[in-house]
């Protein structure tokens, strides 16, 4: 999730609807400068007892962000403690029971966005040695009940820890249990924003599937494959989901804007301090009427961090978010970006995306994502067969539109290869979770601490 250290009070006051759809149309660029942003999130945990570290005990969450200053981050802080890191790479930020996450740099290259992983990874685990850390490559905490979990301290995650039960019976466990990688991708004009959202939202089935890696609970398996995306079904209805409206022919900003309308607020930013607005509406704040802060207006700011609490499977900000895939171990990280960017980067490969889904209709694609956490690879898709043979078709696009775009690293390489992993994974129909549920059944005899040796 965003991080704020600014106050909010010195932005613009919103005066016109104008203002609500600019920072959509500020993400438009030329395919020149279209760039790749990757965020991965990570579970943290001690190596002598498995436990999630607190964020002020020694070798716990602060120190390990503290300790990336001798790579040359820099700390960034909320009423006095270390929430994150700013750095050479983006930001290196805290979810909410001290998960881990790297939002790299907006990169030009499939190349340069995997050796960013690796410096991440490599940074972290040089620290975590030292402190007797390890980091865990998963989409879910697969042995902690919620109260396990420390709370790291972040005024917005307060806020949204009271209101999340309230709307919700998972929303609690999205927030302290989850990780997720997701990948951040540019587009040219509104129209082909919409074609790219479209795509993703229909895809994103089969993103969930290839990277689900989320099967136990509190030591269990749960019956699912990716539980992580399973949670979101049950978390806050206002504000996740495939967006049906996505789809519809006048699909715009326009459109997103009265979407993002209807979402209920958290929280507004004032002077260093989160003000709670949970459950309020931003068009009673465009009014001068929120109950959070009778008189005032909202500034440019605000809208943008409201932007940041909506959780659709695709989201829109001045970029495109694709939010669908479990967290994992190094080499699905540089798969997920490869994945999309195969997909979306390339117009011949963007058309014939499409081709594949656009016939479906809106229950078959609601279908399709309530089907797949608990089914992945083998849940049916419209027209027939599974997602392993939609996989098979898909991939097939991507690396088409990988070898188009003709990215080459210093050995002449393209970016086709970052899609290996999701080959074996196709070619098995055995996707990761899967695999940790064999050995759990097979050569782990049922000891969940065996996972722990599956880092990344």
């Amino acid at each position: 999730m965003s991080t704020r250290d600014e106050s909010g009070t010195t932005d613009p006051i919103i005066e016109s609807r104008d203002q609500l759809v600019a920072p959509m149309q500020a993400g438009e660029k030329p395919v020149s400068d279209w760039r790749i942003g990757t965020e991965h999130e990570k579970l943290v945990y001690k190596k002598t007892d498995f436990r999630a570290p607190s964020h002020g005990e020694p070798c716990g969450i602060r120190d390990l962000l503290l300790a990336l200053q001798q790579f040359g981050w820099e700390p960034i802080e909320e009423n006095g403690e270390v929430i994150a890191m700013r750095g050479p790479d983006g930001t290196v930020s805290l979810e909410p029971a001290g998960q881990l996450e790297l939002s790299g740099a907006p990169l030009d290259n499939l190349h340069e966005t995997c050796a960013e992983t690796g410096r991440h990874l490599d940074q972290v685990k040089a620290i975590g040695e030292k402190c007797g850390v390890g980091f865990l490559g998963l989409g879910m905490w697969p042995d902690k009940t919620r109260e396990e979990l420390p709370i790291m301290p972040k005024g917005r995650y307060g806020i949204m820890l009271r209101h999340m039960p309230t709307v919700g019976n998972l929303g609690l466990d999205m927030m302290l249990r989850t990780c997720t990688i997701q990948v951040n991708l540019d587009y040219s004009s509104e129209a082909d924003m919409a074609k790219k959202f479209r795509v993703g939202l229909a895809l994103q089935p089969l993103a969930t599937a290839l990277f689900a890696n989320s099967p136990f609970t509190e030591g269990k398996p749960n019956g699912y494959l990716s539980y992580r995306s399973h949670i979101w079904s049950d978390t806050d209805p206002h504000r996740t989901g495939m967006l049906p409206f996505v789809f519809d022919d006048d699909f715009g900003y326009e459109r997103y804007v009265d979407y993002m309308l209807d979402v209920p607020m958290y929280f507004v930013f004032r002077d260093g301090k989160y003000v709670d607005a949970a459950g309020q509406s931003f068009r009673d704040f465009l009014k001068g009427e929120l109950p959070a802060l009778p008189g005032e207006k909202p500034r440019e700011g605000d809208w943008w961090d409201h932007l940041s609490t909506a959780f659709p499977e695709v989201r829109l900000k001045s970029f495109l978010e694709m939010r669908g895939a479990d967290g994992g171990p190094w080499s699905r990280i540089c798969a997920l970006p490869a994945f999309w960017v195969g997909l979306l980067y390339d117009q011949g490969a963007l058309d014939a995306a499409w081709d594949l889904v656009k016939d479906w209709s809106m229950e078959e694609r609601e279908a399709l994502r309530n089907d797949v956490p608990k089914h992945g690879l083998a849940t049916p898709v419209p027209g027939g067969g599974t997602l392993r043979d939609l996989g098979v078709e898909v991939l097939k696009i991507a690396r088409s539109g990988l070898s188009a775009r003709a990215r080459l690293n210093s050995s002449g390489d393209n970016e086709t290869g970052f899609l290996e992993t999701l080959d074996e994974i196709v070619a098995s129909g055995k996707a990761p979770a899967q695999r940790l549920l064999d050995r759990y059944n097979g050569e782990w005899a049922g000891d969940i601490e065996r996972v722990y040796k599956y880092s990344f």
